[in-house]
Parts: structure tokens; C-alpha cells; sequence
């Protein structure tokens, strides 16, 4: 029953959220729209956002310099007004948050003030098959201190049979290891698996066994219902690119947590940190703003930052509750299908649990990686935009702004067709 048009269609039309869709553009294939399934790698461009840039665009015609006082969004403070939509976003208090750079150079300034290793302390923990900038960030952020990485990143491995990363395995790291951690690097979502994870339970272990911790939420944000300020982590940052729609290369976030807002921390100075009231009298003297936006170093990028007010202003009418609740339904819809119709010839590396994923399931071919990839070839050909991870994962990841119930039917469809003549 489920795998049929009335049954979608019905479960579209009863969708409280389904009008959003007219929000965005969806890319066409032949005569329709793509079956776009890919917003964990980039999301699609909302409708609102030509009028954010072409508001910027006519300002800065109009008025020139006097723009960062006198334009619509005055760009002088245009970063304090994403403040508040980028804090609901995310679970964090306004002065936690701050939108600047991208996700790895927030990274790097970040761990310039919470990685603080010495000869007793110098080891970084993340995951095994960390995203590369990652390991490339935590690797560097090593050698910089003097350490070798070879001794000092502990990488924890997944479970061999599931892929997945068990709920113990930091713990049983930690008890062995956690006197000489300096900090945990972890995601939100592992980008691979689309395994999630309890990041208060991360950061309240990390913080026993006393080290620091920070997440790394590219695939976390505007998919999850976070609550970063009651994690207590450290800090985190994310990309805004894929979930958060805000186009490609898109300005990255940044959380501090407040009980570091008055901190005197080491960091990477520069003035668009400094305190506003004082930061034209042009002084020798860095005066930190208090919480996140201390750690901004120059003047802010309207036009990155247009898209993703757009973007955030939508999260904003659709209620992140309502949107985790259609995640959760659409995901569930295309786990049954594929189970029902395709389990004999994929198998999901993503928890079953909806507490341990967002709306990402990473399939794999049980032929194999090369039968793996022609059906990835076949998806993208049919007009099925998924992704694919080495070295045998395709990832399909319903969003809940845009994508139907029966954008679910047709993709499990066309993998029917695929492995019929496969």
C-alpha cells in the first residue's frame, strides 16, 4: 500500500508544511522537476534570496559608504541582525553566536583558544573517517604546537560490522586516555553514516575527564533540533550551505559558549572583533566584544550574508518543531519503502533509531561498490539528485522545507527500475 501514488499523494496533501516547497527553486529534468535529495551536500536557492542581494545591490548604488549606516539593513551592524535567527536556529543564546568565515577557518580560530596542549596534554579525539578538512584542521593544529600527530590524534574507529560509532566507544577512550586529551572534535552527524549524537552527553563527558570540546555540526545544522548552550560545549561551528540553504560557499557559523564570553582567551585578533563603540577610534589595543562576534576578525560580507537571512527567515516562519516532525515522517517514508521494495538489494549504514539520524540515509549496493555506482549514475540520469560518498555510499537526504512525500516514491521507483534491469 505504501508503495503507491495515492498513498503519497495523500500523505502530501496532509502536509502542514507542504507549501514551503514555493519557497525554493527545484531544478528541472525534462518536463518536471528534479527528485532533489540532496541538501546535506548543497541546498537549494530560496526564492527570496534574489531580492536579498538585489536589495544590497541598489543600496550600495544608492548610497555608496553611507550604506553602513543608512541602507535597508545597514551593514555596519547587518552581522547583529542575524544574531537572534541564527541563535533559535541552533539552540544557543544571541550572544553565543556569531556568522563569519567558513566552517574550517572557524575551526582553526576556534581551536587557536580551546586547543591548549602541553606535554602532559596534547591529544585531540575524533572520529575515524572524520571529514577530511577535519583531520586536515586537527592534524595541523597539531604539528603547529610542536606534537606529532602520530602520537597525538586518537582517532575512535567505528564498529566494524555496523559502520556506526557505539555509544561507548569515547567513554572507553576517555578512561583510558582522557588524562592526556586536550580536546574532542566531534560531529553533530557523521557525514558519512548519518549517525547523530547526544552532544550534551559528549560535552558532559569530555568535560570529566577535563578537556575541552567542540562539534563540528556541517551536517547538524538546519537538520537537527540542536540545543548547543544546554550542551555545554566549548564552542562549535558549522557550514550554512547545505541544510541551511544559504548557496554555495556560503558564510559559516560559529558558537561560543557564554560562560567564555568574558574570557580571557588566546585567539587570532582583528578589529571587526573589537568593541563597537570603540572600534573607529582606530586605538593600538584589542578590546574583545564580549561572547561569539570577539572572535570576528574583519568587516562582514553583505552579500554572503544576504542568502542566508533569506534562508534563516524561513526556518524561522516553518518552526524548527514542525520541521523536525516532517523530517521525521519523511525519512521514516523512505526507510519503509526501500525496505519493503529494496532490501534485497540495499542496505542502510544509517541507525534505525530516528534519535541517532536526521533526515540522511547512506545506502550501500550489496552487489557491490561498482553496482553502487551505476546506480548512482542511473539516479543522476533519471533526474534522482542524490551523492555519493567513497568508497561505496549514496546518500539520500529528504528535507523537509522542500521535498514531498512523493519525492520518496519516485526515487525508490527508479531504483526499482535500475536493479530490474540490472
Amino acid at each position: 500500500m505504501i508503495f503507491s501514488d495515492d498513498y503519497a499523494d495523500q500523505l502530501d496533501r496532509t502536509d502542514s508544511l507542504a507549501s514551503f516547497r514555493d519557497r525554493f527553486h527545484i531544478p528541472k529534468h525534462a518536463n518536471g522537476d528534479q527528485i532533489y535529495l540532496c541538501g546535506n551536500s548543497l541546498g537549494l536557492q530560496p526564492k527570496s534570496v534574489k531580492a536579498a542581494l538585489q536589495q544590497e545591490l541598489d543600496d550600495w548604488a544608492a548610497f555608496g559608504v553611507e550604506g553602513h549606516f543608512h541602507a535597508k539593513h545597514p551593514w555596519m551592524p547587518y552581522h547583529g541582525e542575524l544574531r537572534d535567527l541564527l541563535a533559535e536556529n541552533v539552540g544557543a543564546k544571541p550572544v553565543e553566536v556569531v556568522a563569519m568565515n567558513s566552517l574550517t577557518v572557524n575551526l582553526h580560530l576556534l581551536m587557536v583558544s580551546f586547543y591548549r596542549p602541553d606535554a602532559k596534554r596534547p591529544a585531540i579525539v575524533i572520529e575515524q573517517g572524520a571529514f577530511p578538512s577535519d583531520r586536515y584542521a586537527v592534524e595541523s593544529q597539531i604539528r603547529f604546537h610542536g606534537f606529532d600527530p602520530a602520537e597525538c590524534l586518537i582517532e575512535i574507529p567505528a564498529d566494524p560490522e555496523t559502520g556506526l560509532i557505539p555509544t561507548d566507544a569515547l567513554e572507553n577512550c576517555l578512561r583510558e586516555q582522557g588524562h592526556r586529551v586536550a580536546l574532542i572534535l566531534w560531529p553533530g552527524v557523521q557525514y558519512r553514516t548519518g549517525q547523530a549524537f547526544d552532544l550534551k552527553a559528549i560535552a558532559d563527558l569530555g568535560h570529566f575527564y577535563g578537556c575541552r570540546v567542540g562539534f563540528d555540526l556541517a551536517h547538524a545544522a538546519g537538520n537537527l533540533p540542536l540545543q548547543l548552550h544546554d550542551s555545554g560545549a566549548d564552542f562549535a561551528a558549522w557550514c550554512s550551505y547545505k541544510y541551511l540553504n544559504s548557496g554555495p560557499g556560503a558564510i559559516a557559523g560559529a558558537f561560543v559558549h557564554e560562560r567564555h564570553a568574558q574570557a580571557v582567551l588566546p585567539r587570532f585578533n582583528g578589529w571587526w572583533g573589537h568593541l563597537q563603540d570603540t572600534r573607529f577610534q582606530m586605538g593600538p589595543e584589542f578590546n574583545a566584544t564580549p561572547g561569539a562576534e570577539g572572535w570576528q576578525l574583519s568587516n562582514p560580507p553583505i552579500f554572503a550574508m544576504a542568502p542566508m537571512r533569506a534562508s534563516l527567515e524561513i526556518f524561522h516562519e516553518a518552526g524548527l518543531p514542525a520541521l523536525r516532525r516532517k523530517s521525521l515522517a519523511l525519512t521514516a517514508y523512505l526507510e519503509a519503502l526501500i525496505r519493503q521494495e529494496l532490501g534485497d538489494v540495499l542496505h542502510s549504514v544509517t541507525p534505525s533509531n530516528p534519535e541517532q539520524r536526521g533526515c540522511q540515509l547512506s545506502l550501500q549496493v550489496r552487489a557491490g561498490r561498482n553496482a553502487g555506482r551505476q546506480l548512482f549514475e542511473h539516479l543522476m540520469r533519471s533526474g534522482v539528485i542524490a551523492d555519493w560518498r567513497e568508497p561505496d555510499v549514496i546518500r539520500l537526504s529528504p528535507t523537509p522545507l522542500y521535498n514531498r512525500f512523493s519525492d520518496c516514491l519516485g526515487a525508490v521507483r527508479s531504483i526499482k527500475q535500475w536493479a530490474a534491469s540490472a
